[in-house]
């Protein structure tokens, strides 16, 4: 049963661990949120329509879907990279978050003055080890790690709602960028996860058994019935993440929240590690993921951090949309994405061609421009 409400449990968590590091320095910047509905319409609905399409198409996990794929679509091995990329994509994901949560529980224990005496990269690697050990659960920890998030929450608004004052502020390529990042992440684009997620629940539901031995889904599929609920899910979620933008949390419920980031991050290297584990076995899977995610963590600052996520994001996405749009037949699509009208096809399949890479470069270059300025 947890399986099957994977993908909602990460649709929902994921603005709520993301948002901090992409919204903009003023909260109540309303161009900026334009921005946002606009990339999650025309980048991020598409995209998560072409992984649902893919993992149903492929029957099998990101990597070694990628695989089955390229060898059905006569396509170069290079588009086999996405699965790789989307390992890594969770990996940094789950860095990113642990080491917030390392600073984050400093900064609670401070407020107690109850700061151990330990260096801040021992306990975020200590923090590491915690969450490679609860990534040995699976899917077990989402609904754990959500529910101590949202106590955490709660517990600020005893303090009140933040006051937000809204205004209209210049459009530029930069904040295009931060918009189109922060509608990748928030809804998990480019690292697998709703394809790994739809994989699992398709394992479970292909239960009857042909004469030949061949397993097949008895339901019908539209793709539409698992995208949209995810996709609505996200927006509401990412609408209350910016109304609770600068509460004030105590300490108590600081470490709550931080606690139920680390749940949330155990599943992000489950997941990495399964990928993983199709190439070099469980074991040696889970001590790759495990070095890395120690390394970004101790070794590479946080802005770093969110600067490779960006990057790494980005590319894993492009090369998602091009294949999904140029190199997949399109029979192949159609009866993978069934959708009930010819129209909405034609629409997405514009989109995933010709949209989103165009907003992906754009998106690229407004964060060079950031970055030289």
């Amino acid at each position: 049963m947890m399986i099957r409400y994977a993908s909602y449990f990460i649709a929902a968590l994921l603005p709520l661990l993301l948002f901090r590091w992409f919204v903009p320095a003023s909260v109540g910047e309303i161009d900026f949120w334009l921005l946002w509905l606009l990339a999650m319409i025309v980048v991020s609905l598409p995209v998560v329509y072409a992984e649902v399409a893919l993992a149903y198409r492929s029957v099998d996990a990101p990597l070694a879907g990628m695989q089955k794929l390229t060898r059905e679509a006569d396509a170069s091995p290079v588009w086999r990279s996405f699965g790789w990329l989307a390992a890594l994509v969770s990996i940094v994901i789950a860095a990113l978050v642990i080491s917030g949560a390392s600073t984050g529980i400093l900064s609670a224990l401070t407020e107690l003055n109850s700061v151990p005496d330990v260096p801040s990269f021992a306990l975020a690697a200590g923090l590491i080890v915690i969450t490679v050990l609860l990534s040995l659960l699976g899917v077990a920890p989402l609904p754990i790690g959500l529910g101590l998030m949202v106590v955490g929450l709660l517990m600020g608004l005893t303090n009140g709602l933040p006051t937000i004052d809204f205004a209209m502020t210049g459009i530029n390529l930069s904040e295009w960028a931060r918009a189109v990042a922060l509608a990748l992440v928030s809804v998990g684009a480019g690292t697998g996860l709703y394809w790994f997620g739809q994989n699992l629940v398709t394992k479970q539901v292909i239960t009857a058994n042909t004469h030949d031995g061949q397993k097949r889904d008895t339901r019908e599929y539209r793709a539409t019935k698992s995208v949209l609920p995810i996709w609505i899910l996200q927006l509401c979620v990412g609408v209350v993440v910016l109304l609770l933008s600068g509460m004030a949390v105590p300490p108590i419920g600081q470490l709550l929240y931080w606690g139920g980031v680390l749940f949330v991050a155990s599943y992000l290297l489950h997941y990495s590690t399964q990928q993983l584990a199709h190439k070099f076995g469980l074991m040696i899977s889970l001590i790759a993921t495990f070095v890395l995610a120690l390394v970004l963590v101790v070794a590479v600052p946080t802005t770093w951090l969110v600067g490779l996520l960006v990057i790494v994001s980005t590319v894993a996405v492009l090369l998602l949309s091009i294949f999904a749009g140029w190199q997949m037949k399109i029979s192949h699509l159609r009866k993978s994405l069934n959708f009930g009208n010819e129209a909405f096809y034609n629409l997405w399949r514009v989109a995933i061609r010709l949209v989103v890479p165009l907003a992906l470069l754009l998106a690229l270059i407004g964060w060079v421009m950031q970055w030289l300025s």
